[in-house]
This record gives C-alpha cells, sequence and structure tokens, in this order.
C-alpha cells in the first residue's frame, strides 16, 4: 500500500492512496482525513485504506497523482528523531579532521532530533541565507511507527513499523561544528527536511524489507552527476528496530513518529556517497584537501529508489536550491 499527503489548504493536507505504478490517486477520506489520524488508529482504519488500495489500481473514479502537488506524508510529525545507523559514514567524516573513533560508536546509536513541525514535500526549494552555510543533502530512509512503549524491547520495535520512505535531511555544514563546541548537539545546522511523494507499508518492498532493514540502492543525483549509489541493507550497523528500540529506551513514541537512518554510507568508495561532506571527507583522507563544493543557487538534487524490475518505488525527492 503506498499513502500520500496532498495539499489542501490545510496544516495536515489530505490522505490519498496512490497506485503502485504512482500514477493514479484516490482519496482515502471515506476511511481516514489524515496520515495522522490513520496512524493514531491504524488497527481500525488499516483495512479499510487496503481496500482503497486495491480499488486505486483500476477505479474510474481514480485522478492522476501529481508529486509536485504532494506535501509530505505527514506534513508535522510529533517527533522526528534521526540516527546514524551507518557508522563508516562517521568514521570517515570523524578521520577527515583528524579525530579518534570512540568504541561506543558501533554499539550505541547516535541519535538527535529534528524540527518535525515543518517537514518538507518533495518538491519544495531548499532554501537558505548565504551559501557561506555549506549546505549540503543527505540521502536517508525513515520508517514511521505506531505507539511504541516506554522500554519497548526490538522485537516490540520491529512490530510498530508502520511505513517507510525516503528523506533528504538536509544540513548546513558550516554551522555544525560551532554548534557542536557547544556540547548541546544540532539545531540551527539542521533545517526543514523533505520526504518522498509517498510512504509505503512494508510489504509493499516484498523481499527487499527484512522486517528491520531495506535492501536495495538509494539513487542520488546532484544535478546530471549520478552522485552515489550506496546499498541501503548494507553497512546498516543499527537497524531500525535497534534506532527505535534507543529512542524509546527512556520515554514512548507517540504513534507517527518518525526515526530516520540517517546518511545511507557503504565502506567501497565505488558506490560514491548520499551527501557531499563524505566525499569531501574521503577528498581530505585521500588527497589532503576537499575539493567538492557544497551547494550553489539554482543546483538540483534528486534521491529515488527503485524496485528490482526498475519501478520507482516512493517517488522522487527533487528539490531546487534558493539562496537568499
Amino acid at each position: 500500500m503506498k499513502l500520500a499527503t496532498l495539499r489542501n489548504g490545510r496544516p495536515d493536507g489530505a490522505l490519498v492512496v496512490v497506485s503502485r505504478d504512482l500514477k493514479h490517486c484516490l482519496s482515502a477520506a471515506e476511511v481516514v482525513p489524515t496520515m495522522q489520524a490513520a496512524l493514531d488508529d491504524w488497527q481500525a482504519v488499516e483495512p479499510g485504506l487496503r481496500g482503497l488500495a486495491e480499488k486505486v489500481e483500476t477505479d474510474a473514479a481514480r485522478r492522476p497523482f501529481d508529486p509536485s502537488e504532494a506535501l509530505a506524508p505527514l506534513p508535522r510529525a510529533y517527533q522526528w528523531a534521526d540516527g546514524s545507523a551507518y557508522v563508516n559514514h562517521v568514521e570517515l567524516v570523524r578521520k577527515a579532521r583528524g579525530a579518534g573513533m570512540p568504541d561506543t560508536f558501533w554499539t550505541d546509536p547516535l541519535i538527535y532530533q529534528g524540527a518535525a513541525d515543518c517537514n518538507l514535500g518533495p518538491r519544495a526549494p531548499i532554501r537558505f541565507a548565504d551559501e557561506k552555510l555549506g549546505c549540503d543533502f543527505e540521502g536517508e530512509i525513515a520508517v514511521v511507527v505506531g505507539r511504541v512503549e516506554t522500554g519497548a524491547d526490538e522485537a516490540a520495535a520491529r512490530e510498530a513499523i508502520r511505513l517507510v520512505m525516503l528523506v533528504n535531511d538536509v544540513t548546513l555544514r558550516n554551522l555544525v561544528p560551532g554548534e557542536l563546541a557547544k556540547g548541546f548537539g544540532f539545531f540551527q545546522s539542521k533545517p526543514q527536511t523533505a520526504f518522498s511523494p509517498v510512504a509505503v507499508t512494508p510489504d509493499e518492498l516484498g523481499d527487499a524489507w527484512d522486517g528491520e532493514r531495506l535492501h536495495l540502492p538509494l539513487l542520488i543525483w546532484r544535478g546530471q552527476e549520478a552522485f552515489g549509489r550506496p546499498e541501503a541493507g548494507k553497512d546498516m550497523v543499527f537497524s531500525f528496530a535497534r534506532l527505535i528500540a534507543h529512542v524509546a529506551q527512556t520515554r514512548p513514541i507517540g504513534a507517527g513518529g518518525i526515526i530516520g537512518s540517517g546518511t545511507v554510507s557503504n565502506a567501497d568508495p565505488a558506490v560514491g556517497s548520499a551527501c557531499i561532506a563524505e566525499r569531501r571527507a574521503r577528498e581530505m583522507i585521500d588527497a589532503g584537501a576537499a575539493k567538492t563544493p557544497f551547494l550553489a543557487h539554482g543546483e538540483t538534487v534528486r534521491i529515488e529508489m527503485l524496485s528490482a524490475d526498475g519501478a520507482s518505488i516512493f517517488g522522487a525527492i527533487e528539490q531546487e536550491v534558493e539562496v537568499g
């Protein structure tokens, strides 16, 4: 089942069910009006939504699905907690600046809490004030959960996963060092985050989903350049079940909480990178200096994932950079 939220003049938009080929949609209003309402009452509304998912494939009442009309699947969420499950990425960035790698980074997930009340749709521009801020894209996977109780174990966390989607976790890299030096984590360096046009139920992913990891390449383009295609299931040290259980260790997660994987990263440099910072880190390690610039006004970023037969699963995040 594929779900999306369309613009309707209200903050939470209107929930629609999308066809598997992403070409058509049907309103879900007869079952539930918004994505958050669906997640709040998932057991009750899921059968009705699945009925619409069958109907949208052939029904005469369906209409074309236009990703430019889509908001984020959850335009405002109660929780956006982003991890760093690909420890290779952390190791590279730290190595490039001469920092050591604590052993605990391999056993205890890193998590930061981002802005959840202003999530961007897949065609929204990336806006920032000055190119000197060092704007970067980060290609990620995220899951949306039902309610998770405090102290939930990984088995319970796995069962709580309702939806999967793609992420562009924008980072203003040149603000990061000053913020981390304060010892209190990211804030201004993490502006609005963009999400894929649709969120899908795990069964839609077939064998590529093993219950807690997604085993397909994440495709990232910077303009016309194929920037990276890291495999999302490979080198993911902490599974989504582990990340969810970590977040819930001392507090519950409300229905609709979004948990991110962090930048998808593989140890093999041949697959490229899902963010500029990682490529720059490799350049610094290999040649002593970073050459790849951060994003400039007018550039475009595209993030997508294809099924084994070449079909787009989530639709593409396609954003243009606007500076000033």
